[in-house]
């Protein structure tokens, strides 16, 4: 019968996300530590201070996923931005914002009537 092997990491393996995330981690150790680079699951941030180390960095990241045919999908990135929501969360330089949409869906909620 032979012996068979996952070319993709299949849906529904309840392990999935994790074994997903320590690969990204390994693959990505040294960005990860120089600390330009964060990566939760299969978002990656990339964040510098100038242009040119902007550009470095993507090219280092691509370099880096092309031998080892790591997909990069073009119409889920946003390249040079100022300002991103990722996670829930809005990042805008140095400062973590509070996400409007976030604070209005919780003062929409109903005040709570019982003490259960």
């Amino acid at each position: 019968m032979g012996i068979y092997e996952y070319t993709r990491m299949p849906f529904g393996i309840k392990n999935a996300p994790a074994h997903f995330q320590r690969m990204m981690d390994t693959i990505f150790q040294e960005e990860i530590l120089e600390g330009w680079m964060v990566v939760y699951i299969d978002d990656v941030i990339i964040y510098s201070e100038t242009w040119e180390d902007h550009v470095n960095y993507i090219d280092k990241v691509i370099s880096k996923c092309t031998p080892i045919n790591l997909k990069i999908s073009l119409k889920n990135c946003n390249f040079i931005q100022q300002e991103l929501l990722a996670l829930g969360n809005k990042f805008s330089g140095l400062s973590l914002p509070i996400d409007q949409n976030e604070v209005a869906a919780v003062l929409q909620k109903p005040v709570p009537k019982s003490i259960k």
